[in-house]
C-alpha cells in the first residue's frame, strides 16, 4: 500500500471524496477535473483515489495529477481486493468528517456531489447517509433488468426504503461508516445498515451517464451467489440488532 498523504500540519479538509478505481487510465484526469469544478470554492476537500491493483496506466495518470493537485491522494492496493475493500480503505484514510464516494468510470456525475454533501450538513446528527438514486440510466437493458430484480428482492427482504443501492454516488459521516460491520459487498447494503444504527437517510435523484471508456470491472454473475449470502447475512444482522441502552454515569 502506498499512501501519498498531505504534508504534516496541513489543515484537515471538511470533506473527503473517495474514488475506487481499477484499470481506469483514460477516466482519471477528466473525472478529477469534474470533481474540482463541482467543489472548488465550496468546501475544503481532498480527493482520495484508491487504486485497486490496476495493471494499466492508472498509476502513472494518478502520479501526473498528483503533481498538479496537492489535495489529491492515492492509496494503492498491491492486488485487487474489490470495490467494498477499496471504499473502506479510502474512508479509513479520509481526513474529512463527511465522506462522499463515486465510481471511477465517469458514469457518476460529480455535479451532484454538492447536493449529497449539503444533505448531510443540513440533516444534522440524525442523517447518516445521503444516497444517490439513478434516473435515466445508460446501462444496457439486460444490466438494468438485473438491477431491478436485485433491488426488488433486496427491498422486499430488508425494507431499506431505496430503489437503487448500486449507485456509487453517496455521502455519509465517516464515523457512521466506521461503526458498521464490515464485509465484502458492504457498499451494496449501506442504506439498510445505516438505518440499523438508528440514522436517517436522504435520497437524491442523480442523472446517470454512459461510461467514458474501458469496461466494467465488477460483473453480475460472479457476484450472484455471494450477493445472496450477503443479503441473508444483512437480514440476520438487522434481526439481531438490539436497542442501544440509555446509560448515565453515577457521580
Amino acid at each position: 500500500m502506498n499512501d501519498h498523504s498531505p504534508a504534516i500540519g496541513a489543515p484537515a479538509p471538511a470533506v473527503s471524496i473517495v474514488v475506487p478505481v481499477r484499470n481506469e487510465q483514460d477516466n482519471i484526469a477528466p473525472l478529477i477535473a469534474e470533481i474540482a469544478a463541482a467543489l472548488d470554492g465550496r468546501w475544503a476537500y481532498e480527493i482520495i483515489y484508491v487504486n485497486d491493483g490496476s495493471t494499466d496506466a492508472t498509476t502513472e495518470r494518478l502520479a501526473q495529477e498528483r503533481g498538479r493537485r496537492p489535495n489529491l491522494r492515492e492509496i494503492r492496493h498491491a492486488a485487487s481486493c474489490g470495490q467494498s475493500a477499496a471504499v473502506r480503505t479510502g474512508i479509513r484514510a479520509a481526513r474529512g468528517g463527511i465522506v462522499a464516494t463515486l465510481d471511477g468510470d465517469g458514469q457518476n456525475n460529480p455535479a451532484f456531489l454538492p447536493d449529497l454533501i449539503g444533505a448531510i450538513e443540513q440533516g444534522g446528527a440524525k442523517v447518516g447517509l445521503a444516497a444517490g438514486q439513478r434516473v435515466g440510466r445508460k446501462d444496457t437493458g439486460f444490466k438494468k433488468f438485473q438491477s431491478r430484480v436485485a433491488n426488488g428482492v433486496r427491498n422486499a427482504i430488508l425494507r431499506d426504503g431505496t430503489r437503487d443501492t448500486g449507485c456509487g454516488l453517496k455521502a455519509l459521516r465517516r464515523d457512521v461508516f466506521l461503526a458498521l460491520p464490515y464485509f465484502d459487498g458492504l457498499h451494496r447494503f449501506l442504506p439498510a445498515l445505516v438505518r440499523r444504527e438508528g440514522f436517517d437517510i436522504v435520497y437524491v435523484d442523480v442523472t446517470d451517464r454512459p461510461r467514458r471508456s474501458g469496461v466494467s470491472n465488477y460483473g453480475f454473475f460472479d457476484r450472484l451467489w455471494i450477493g445472496i449470502m450477503d443479503l441473508a447475512g444483512v437480514w440476520w444482522l438487522i434481526r439481531r440488532k438490539k436497542s442501544t441502552p440509555v446509560a448515565t454515569e453515577v457521580a
